[in-house]
């Protein structure tokens, strides 16, 4: 019992991983909290239901869906953040701005589509199962983790292994000296927004093929744990959002199983608070130390 547990709290906290990878990706490059996030997992979960319905199977649904969140993603960036970095506004701003446009992009596609659930095609994922060790492991499961285990090692080899990742830490760290050493900064911005927005599309495919339940909503509930996980890992630390992301899910499904289901979400808020309370910035983070 327990080890099936942990083995399904690892496959759903390398979803919630893949999920805050790019929402900390953007907050520690563009420096922005961009509320609209929850709404690019929204947008690929339902761009992967309209393509497996037209009959294109998963196997490319899933990056379609991942590129199409990515470039909502940039669309986004461009029409609402853009002004605010050039004016160097503080995170607050960025906060208030992508609040309004993330209630309205909400309630835009409920009117759309309603609020009622969908589900992905039936027979979309072979229904079998392996058994190893007495431990059940699906086949829906299976694709869910090494999806994940793909997009995060790419993840982690474009940024630390690319010339292309070194110009995005460059910038991270020194914005307007990465602009006077070359670096375009305005195409580097709109390419680590679609970065983000890509990564949050595919784990909207992903927790959709998992509970086999879409509706405009789902990327809200997410937002909350990928705060929880962003958080506790460290603000823009791209290792510790992927272990707080494991632990996170390891911990809700231990919850759910051995105490109650609608406590899922209450010791996620307790581990944030006694993370700020103990560690302000984050377990796997670094507090910054200032100089005069």
């Amino acid at each position: 019992m327990l080890a099936q547990q942990l083995v399904n709290g690892v496959l759903l906290g390398a979803t919630y991983a893949l999920f805050a990878l790019g929402f900390t990706l953007m907050f520690g490059v563009l420096r922005v909290i961009n509320l609209v996030y929850g709404f690019y997992f929204t947008a690929g979960a339902f761009l992967a239901l309209w393509l497996t319905e037209a009959g294109i199977s998963l196997a490319l649904a899933l990056p379609l869906a991942a590129i199409g969140a990515g470039a909502i993603a940039v669309v986004v960036d461009g029409l609402l953040l853009t002004r605010l970095r050039r004016a160097k506004a503080d995170e607050l701003s960025s906060l208030m701005v992508t609040l309004g446009a993330v209630l309205a992009l909400y309630a835009g596609m409920t009117a759309w589509l309603g609020p009622d659930i969908r589900r992905l095609p039936p027979g979309l994922v072979g229904a079998g199962a392996l058994d190893l060790l007495g431990v059940r492991v699906t086949v829906a499961q299976v694709l869910i983790l090494a999806a994940s285990g793909v997009l995060v090692g790419g993840l982690l080899w474009l940024v630390r292994g690319t010339r292309l990742g070194l110009a995005i830490r460059a910038m991270a760290e020194k914005p307007d000296a990465a602009a006077l050493m070359g670096i375009d900064t305005a195409r580097l911005a709109a390419l680590v927004s679609f970065v983000s927005g890509a990564l949050a599309g595919a784990g909207g495919v992903l927790i959709g093929l998992n509970f086999n339940a879409i509706h405009p909503y789902m990327g809200e509930a997410m937002m909350l744990r990928g705060f929880v996980v962003v958080i506790v890992g460290g603000l823009g630390d791209i290792v510790g959002a992927l272990l707080a992301g494991l632990l996170l899910g390891i911990v809700e499904v231990l919850t759910a199983g051995y105490l109650a289901s609608g406590l899922k979400e209450a010791v996620g808020f307790a581990i944030l608070v006694l993370v700020l309370w103990t560690r302000p910035a984050g377990l796997f983070g670094r507090a910054g130390v200032a100089r005069a």
